[in-house]
């Protein structure tokens, strides 16, 4: 019987490094031993987590700011500890939150042409971990909430508006939580955990709404991500140390709709995700390649594309949003991958002839404007990301500043400390930077 091979516009998707001058050279990347993609990326500014002697510090480059990078470069430095992880804002393209080993989630702004000289005074800074914070995510669409999650195995969902912590999950989680995300309009968030089990949990009911123990059997580090259907995608180990990729329907978790067993390595994999072309990009630390596959609504629902491979394994790697994309030469992904002294850039490119903007690999996308206001989430509303059109390129908007006016830095709802020992005399002072 002929092999009927399946149609997708994404058969032909391909990856090419950019060329030396185009990279970031020079950069001591971290070397802190914990699974963090160590890099984020938005449309003005890529951040690197680096070595720093004496305290956690983190580079922030204008992306035009490419070859070899001054080692007396500006850093962001405030933390007393490694920095584990950092998350660009995604609705102003100069706020930055980083977790540390200190304990703390800061808050930082980046000035309009990047920094001039270190920063170490950040907006806020969100205390209440008792342990490191090695997770921090922005909601996507909701202003000025961010989730951070520590090896204390609890989850805190702050107001970086006001400095709150307005959420706090304690007893889901009863050991190391491997990675947090949201789904697309963030009224859930799923989480892998060191326990083998994936959870998806409403925050704001602070209820678990549906668990899945052992979804992978192996002992090592599992990951768990939102697709925009509602579905889990997740990576992880089997018992024979297999390097598994599983996609879950969270109306019922007792059956995976499908697993693919890939290869036999103990890097991580670290998915991204796009959901405008329903690709999702497996990126292993310390492997050398990427693998793309396809996500569709029929089985066997995950479909293998292809895999961009190189001779230099990955430290780290960042992921472009859709608006920083060069659509005239048909760009669907960006990735900033990081080498043990250098940051290289990696176009995903989908062959077309035509110079023309192709609409059906550029539907409209997430846009830099929050629907909601931080007040109005933790209230119960919801609302999906505002879409805009990548047709004539991404315009970016004119520059926000982040106001921070500080409250009592724990709710009472979340912490029962004495009252002398929150600061309450930060009540109602405004800070504001001017960029």
């Amino acid at each position: 019987m002929r092999r009927v091979v399946r149609q997708s516009k994404f058969r032909h998707v391909f990856g090419q490094a950019v060329k030396n001058d185009q990279c970031y050279d020079d950069i001591r990347v971290s070397r802190v031993t914990w699974d963090s993609s160590f890099c984020a990326v938005n449309p003005k500014f890529v951040a690197l987590i680096i070595e720093a002697s004496g305290g956690g510090a983190f580079l922030v480059l204008p992306l035009h700011k490419t070859g070899r990078i001054d080692k007396a470069y500006p850093t962001v430095c405030g933390h007393t500890g490694p920095v584990l992880d950092i998350d660009w804002c995604p609705h102003n393209d100069h706020v930055i939150a980083s977790g540390s080993e200190d304990c703390t989630v800061m808050v930082w702004q980046i000035p309009e042409n990047g920094l001039v000289t270190s920063m170490s005074e950040p907006l806020v800074v969100l205390e209440g971990h008792s342990k490191r914070v090695g997770i921090i995510t922005w909601h996507p669409t909701a202003r000025n909430v961010l989730l951070s999650a520590g090896c204390d195995n609890q989850i805190y969902i702050w107001n970086a508006g006001t400095g709150e912590a307005m959420i706090r999950l304690e007893d889901m989680h009863p050991d190391v939580i491997f990675n947090v995300t949201w789904n697309r309009n963030g009224s859930l968030i799923c989480t892998a955990c060191k326990d083998k089990t994936i959870r998806v949990i409403d925050p704001r009911k602070e209820a678990i709404v549906a668990e899945k123990e052992k979804a992978h059997e192996g002992a090592r580090p599992m990951r768990a991500i939102f697709l925009a259907d509602g579905n889990v995608l997740t990576t992880g180990f089997s018992r024979m140390s297999e390097r598994q990729l599983a996609l879950w329907n969270t109306d019922n978790m007792e059956e995976p709709m499908t697993v693919n067993e890939m290869d036999t390595s103990n890097g991580v994999l670290l998915p991204f995700y796009d959901p405008d072309t329903s690709i999702v990009y497996l990126c292993g630390k310390g492997d050398s390649s990427i693998r793309y596959f396809e996500i569709t609504d029929e089985a066997p629902y995950v479909h293998f594309l292809s895999t961009f491979a190189t001779k230099e394994p990955q430290r780290g790697m960042g992921y472009m949003p859709k608006r920083g994309l060069d659509v005239n030469k048909c760009e669907i992904a960006r990735f900033y991958k990081l080498h043990e002294r250098k940051c290289e850039p990696i176009v995903m490119t989908v062959p077309r002839k035509s110079d023309l903007f192709q609409d059906d690999l550029y539907p409209d996308t997430s846009g830099p404007d929050a629907a909601l206001e931080a007040e109005e989430w933790f209230d119960g509303k919801n609302g999906d990301p505002i879409l805009i059109s990548l047709k004539n390129g991404y315009v970016q908007g004119k520059h926000r500043e982040f106001k921070v006016v500080k409250k009592n830095i724990l709710d009472s709802k979340v912490t029962k400390n004495s009252e002398n020992s929150s600061p309450a005399n930060n009540t109602g002072k405004c800070i504001k930077i001017n960029s």
